[in-house]
């Protein structure tokens, strides 16, 4: 599984995600969102962020962390960072500084340090991931049981102020899950999933699932990626790219980074070198 556990993130962090861009993407900070049903999306494409043109200055905006003492790189407009484990006046604060925050939450997966774990049914969950002994994949078919766990998260979100919400995992059709999971489930499953971030008022993101891209993005604002360059994926982005949607691409290590950079570059996608712990330390392109 490509992506880390949250460690030491203090229990006063804050929210949550993906940000800005460089190469062809632009956050909208400090921006309400505008109601309930349809939110505006914390990411929005068309090039540097005007406030960041006047000021002469034209980076990566977005950051995200998951492990160590939080530190927000100046001039960061998006944050993301672990839902559970942030508080609402971390929210506040960074929302004063005119940053916008996305919530971290798994959807696919169950992970036994969370304080919902006794919720999930032993019928829902199944194989281990590799590499990750605390978590277990879901069985997404079972909707009825999953919606209303993911929907008080998603409340739990909102109620701190977050402005997004990045839901993890939500390609285990593509995985050794323990279960027959179709790809018409997983669909079913990650569209019900961002109707639940809209009606609790958050900009919905797309994590990896790149095999689904075509079919889910009407249904999401923007797109996070791990490693696309490396696995040559990127363009299967095209779609959200074409609708004007931000994607950000964050690379582990596995190429240099004048490659991420210039794919994404031509590509239209924001790229970032980070580190797998996702600690504060990044190199955007």
């Amino acid at each position: 599984m490509r992506r880390v556990t949250r460690e030491a993130i203090p229990r006063a962090t804050i929210r949550s995600l993906l940000g800005a861009v460089l190469l062809g993407l632009s956050v909208v900070a400090g921006t309400p969102i505008a109601n309930a049903t349809h939110p505006e999306p914390v990411l929005e494409p068309g090039g540097t962020p005007t406030r960041l043109e006047e000021a002469g200055r034209g980076r990566d905006t977005f950051h995200i962390q998951f492990s160590g003492k939080l530190r927000v790189p100046t001039g960061t407009d998006v944050v993301e960072i672990d839902g559970e484990d942030t508080r609402a006046r971390r929210v506040t604060k960074l929302h004063a500084r005119g940053i916008e925050v996305v919530c971290y939450v798994s959807a696919g997966t169950f992970e036994n340090y969370r304080r919902d774990a006794a919720k999930f049914p032993a019928r829902v969950i199944g194989e281990q991931l590799p590499d990750w002994p605390d978590e277990r994949w879901l069985d997404i078919r079972k909707r009825g049981v999953l919606r209303p766990i993911m929907t008080r998260r998603a409340r739990a979100c909102a109620r701190k102020g977050f402005d997004g919400i990045e839901f993890d995992n939500v390609d285990g059709y593509a995985n050794n899950t323990g279960f027959p999971l179709r790809r018409a489930d997983q669909i079913k499953y990650d569209k019900m999933l961002a109707r639940i971030a809209r009606k609790n008022a958050l900009s919905p993101g797309l994590k990896n699932a790149v095999g689904l891209v075509k079919d889910l993005e009407p249904a999401f604002d923007w797109a996070l990626n791990e490693e696309c360059v490396t696995y040559r994926e990127c363009g299967r982005y095209r779609p959200f790219v074409r609708s004007g949607k931000a994607v950000i691409v964050i690379e582990y290590g596995g190429v240099s980074q004048k490659r991420l950079c210039r794919v994404t570059g031509r590509l239209g996608l924001s790229g970032q070198m980070k580190r797998l712990s996702l600690s504060a330390w990044s190199r955007p392109c």
